[in-house]
């Protein structure tokens, strides 16, 4: 009976052990998953701010739609400004400008089209993949585009790209996710990662920056 009591009573010491063990190391295990999930949705989110900024360049808006942007990458070209020739320290000294030296021919500036999707990725991205969140199980981005009017009165172009805790922390211990929820609502913030804002010109910032 002795010997019975002392395996039971260590199995319950080593299941207390292990209790223990898993309520420390469990949220540094969620920090580590938030943190690789996290940078791969911030890199999204940068990638997709590129492109909207080309297509405005291309035509003085964004847009809400990725058919849109990924149709804009597939078919359309980016206008690049090839250099030859540049302005040396004794021109600079002789005031000469490059607009003076560009009529002189002494330097010469030709402006060529690349396809987009050469322009702003590298061979075989996956254009896509664009607007799936990762790690989300293919959920999507919310994005959304129009235009502010500052305090100024000047109308600014935005867009909004965002995509809540709650999607791409899927499958991660919900307590921590309720808890980094509760933290942003605490503070008045998005309870996720977001770029730019369909509220405020922010000049297309991320809410991580």
């Amino acid at each position: 009976m002795k010997t019975v009591f002392q395996i039971i009573l260590t199995i319950a010491i080593l299941f207390l052990g292990y209790l223990c063990y898993d309520s420390i190391n469990q949220p540094i295990k969620f920090q580590k998953h938030y943190n690789n999930r996290k940078e791969a949705v911030i890199k999204q989110l940068e990638e997709i701010r590129n492109v909207q900024v080309a297509y405005k360049s291309v035509y003085s808006k964004y847009t809400g739609s990725f058919d849109t942007l990924i149709t804009f990458l597939k078919s359309d070209s980016l206008p690049l400004v090839k250099k030859v020739g540049s302005l040396t320290d004794s021109m600079i000294e002789a005031g000469i400008t490059e607009t003076k030296a560009l009529a002189l021919g002494i330097i010469r500036r030709d402006t060529i089209r690349v396809a987009a999707n050469d322009s702003l990725f590298k061979e075989d991205y996956p254009i896509d993949s664009l607007p799936f969140v990762p790690f989300s199980g293919g959920a999507k981005f919310e994005m959304g585009a129009g235009i502010v009017v500052t305090g100024s009165g000047v109308k600014v172009n935005v867009f909004e790209v965002k995509t809540p805790y709650n999607v791409f922390l899927k499958g991660l211990d919900k307590q921590e996710v309720i808890n980094l929820n509760d933290k942003a609502i605490k503070y008045e913030k998005f309870p996720g990662l977001k770029v730019g804002s369909l509220e405020a010109a922010n000049n297309n910032a991320g809410n991580w920056e």
